[in-house]
């Protein structure tokens, strides 16, 4: 099996909308998380074919266990069922599968779950998925601190993917996409997307699907990308011309 290119994307998302959409409709808020996780499937199995070879999912953020305990018991199982339907499939089409966040607070069954799926996916090597559950990324950044001391941006890099359970040699974020007509990063990877170009989706996440995918690439691929500098005249790309959908927003 091919490595992972080393100038490959490391692409994120914050799948939002996945109630909405299911009110829109009159339907209960588990069953717009139910179609959620059919895009989470289509989205995985796209991203390769654009380049991705690092893709982090926002599947629970440490805000949302304020929601009802009868959804969140809901989100937690789909989760675990996701894992355990997913993990080999996963292995067989070359797929890693992380979960980062916190542990603590999850359930002892969920934990072996995710245990289980991690060992059976390590040696895939096409693409490296990080499903982000309870997770806060100012709350990691404070764990971080914690350990005191001088120390260079690489090292605390290193400190917050530990705070995380996260591979540390996963790069920083590219490009981060949001979608259910949001436009803010919820305290999602606020470290990792310190140069990331930012891509607002109007679809709800259960209608986000590769071609949508597709066009928040080719987004991305169309933006020059500086990191503070300024280039050199005969390095400038000239501008852009991006022909933009009616479903989304940059």
């Amino acid at each position: 099996m091919d490595e992972i290119p080393t100038d490959s994307l490391h692409a994120a998302i914050i799948m939002d909308g996945n109630g909405r959409w299911a009110a829109e409709r009159g339907w209960p808020r588990t069953r717009g998380h139910r179609a959620g996780a059919d895009s989470v499937r289509g989205v995985i199995e796209a991203a390769p074919h654009h380049g991705i070879a690092f893709l982090t999912l926002y599947a629970f953020s440490s805000d949302n266990w304020r929601r009802p305990a009868g959804e969140v018991s809901a989100l937690m199982s789909m989760f675990s069922r996701f894992l355990r339907s997913e993990a080999d499939r996963c292995r067989e089409n070359g797929v890693r599968l992380s979960v980062i966040g916190r542990r603590d607070r999850l359930r002892d069954d969920l934990l072996a779950v995710i245990d289980a799926a991690e060992q059976t996916t390590l040696g895939a090597t096409k693409i490296h998925v990080q499903i982000a559950v309870d997770y806060s990324a100012r709350d990691s950044i404070v764990r971080a601190s914690r350990a005191g001391g001088n120390c260079s941006r690489e090292e605390f890099a290193r400190r917050i993917a530990e705070a995380n359970n996260a591979d540390p040699s996963v790069p920083p974020v590219d490009l981060l996409i949001r979608t259910g007509r949001e436009q803010r990063l919820s305290d999602f990877l606020l470290w990792e997307c310190a140069y990331a170009e930012l891509y607002f989706s109007n679809r709800m996440w259960p209608d986000f699907d590769a071609g949508d995918l597709a066009c928040a690439v080719d987004a991305y691929r169309g933006r020059q990308r500086r990191f503070g500098a300024v280039l050199p005249p005969d390095e400038r790309a000239p501008s852009a011309s991006v022909e933009w959908g009616p479903h989304a927003v940059v």
